[in-house]
């Protein structure tokens, strides 16, 4: 799969949460996340523990216009301990994350809401594409027209371009 993402920070995640309802957004969970990073060759690998369930991800980005375009493939793990022991084991524990996130959707568009331990306040935005071409899965929407929903959530949001940020949460936890 593949997804056109956006990260920044953000003060005020109410604020944020009021500005995405007013174009049409629809709350749909809050949770806690737990994303324990490993070190690996090519690309990023991560188990993401959101009890009851767990998945490892695999993804890469690549820079489209500004945003992030990420390719990623998802695989459910059903025990999550173990597979944490293993693989930090076998490859080498690179991070640790804990956020509690809040989602809000509007077609094939997410907003995370996210608090950061350690962190702060963060939004992320992702437009779901598809495995291939430029066709939004489903959608029968271009890359374009999920940089133009994008765009538009980040204008409601208040977000400029210069506020982008590339790097992943451990990255800016290792950072200071």
């Amino acid at each position: 799969m593949r997804n056109l993402e956006a990260k920044f920070r953000l003060r005020d995640l109410d604020a944020a949460r009021a500005a995405a309802l007013e174009l049409g957004y629809a709350p749909r969970e809050s949770f806690s996340q737990r994303d324990t990073f490993f070190v690996v060759a090519r690309g990023k690998l991560k188990l993401r523990e959101q009890p009851p369930e767990a998945w490892l991800i695999h993804y890469a980005r690549d820079r489209e216009n500004g945003l992030m375009l990420s390719r990623y493939q998802i695989v459910p793990v059903a025990d999550p301990e173990q597979t944490r022991q293993m693989l930090a084991l076998a490859l080498g524990l690179l991070a640790e994350v804990r956020k509690h996130r809040t989602l809000l959707t509007r077609r094939n568009v997410r907003l995370h809401l996210d608090r950061v331990e350690t962190l702060g306040g963060f939004g992320e935005i992702e437009a779901i594409l598809g495995d291939g071409g430029d066709d939004v899965s489903g959608a029968g929407e271009s890359v374009d027209s999920a940089r133009t929903a994008v765009d538009e959530l980040l204008g409601a949001l208040g977000v400029g371009a210069n506020a982008l940020i590339e790097a992943s949460y451990f990255e800016l936890m290792a950072r200071g």
